[in-house]
């Protein structure tokens, strides 16, 4: 796993007449700079996060010049023309889907580089006992689009599940089965062999388990783990393979890497991104 230490950006140099020197208020500045959207800019300003030639600034009318002043979210310097930043990490057990933690518990800003990637958020969450894939974007469009309640990428999980799970007792998961908090889409089901599932469960199912392949386009809170309770089979164990058009491959647990132009360029092309952004 790479750290913070292994990333050197280097700042383009701004020529004097570039019309990006125009002064333009500090929000503007940070979401092209690639670091949150608008709004999420205008909040990492309120929360007292954002500085101008040292002095931090919460005023959202403040304005800089980006030829002169020295811009920083949480002392990182912020330059015009590096871009938004994408990330994949390999999610591992006992680790929160959140920024920090009052309570001083493990959570991904441990793990991610967040001080080479001002304003990195994590797209969507794991729940703590949950591993796998976790997208992690600077750009906050792209964020909303993939989030978008009526518009969710696929997203595709392996579950070891308690009791022996045949293929008609996920019949109802493919029709739509409905749950507290109302009725769920219809989801991709599949059992799995015991050699489909080594990466979580490397020494095998114990007897009296099974191992499903569950594929959803929602994101309630433990939507997986409670369609698969409503069925009779709890969850012991939950990994999310692949995210939208992302798939971990063989990124190690506890790893992350930045994802290539082509897998970039995928999800900026998802029919819910495109459907949004139009």
């Amino acid at each position: 796993m790479r750290s913070d230490r292994d990333i050197e950006r280097t700042p383009p140099k701004v020529h004097p007449d570039d019309e990006r020197v125009v002064p333009m208020r500090l929000q503007r500045f940070l979401a092209r700079a690639g670091v949150a959207s608008r709004r999420g800019s205008e909040a990492l300003m309120s929360a007292g996060r954002v500085s101008v030639n040292g002095e931090v600034k919460t005023e959202l009318g403040t304005k800089v010049d980006p030829a002169v002043d020295q811009v920083a979210v949480d002392g990182v310097p912020v330059v015009l023309g590096v871009g938004a930043a994408y990330l994949m990490l390999n999610k591992p057990a006992g680790v929160l889907t959140t920024m920090s933690d009052p309570h001083g518990r493990p959570c991904v800003a441990d793990i991610m580089p967040v001080r080479s990637y001002p304003g990195l958020f994590p797209v969507g969450r794991l729940d703590m006992d949950t591993t796998g894939l976790l997208l992690f974007t600077t750009d906050g469009d792209l964020g909303h689009a993939l989030l978008h309640p009526s518009r969710h990428v696929w997203k595709t999980y392996v579950a070891v599940v308690d009791g022996v799970c045949r293929e008609g007792d996920l019949e109802p998961l493919r029709r739509g089965i409905t749950l507290d908090d109302g009725p769920c889409q219809p989801a991709r089901c599949a059992l799995l062999a015991e050699r489909d599932v080594r990466d979580i469960a490397p020494h095998g199912l114990r007897a009296g388990t099974t191992a499903v392949r569950i594929e959803i386009r929602e994101g309630r809170k433990n939507q997986v783990k409670r369609m698969l309770s409503k069925i009779g089979h709890p969850v012991l164990r939950l990994h999310r393979l692949r995210f939208g058009p992302l798939e971990l491959n063989d990124l190690p647990c506890g790893s992350w890497r930045e994802l290539t132009p082509a897998e970039v360029a995928a999800l900026q092309s998802t029919p819910a991104v495109e459907e949004i952004s139009a």
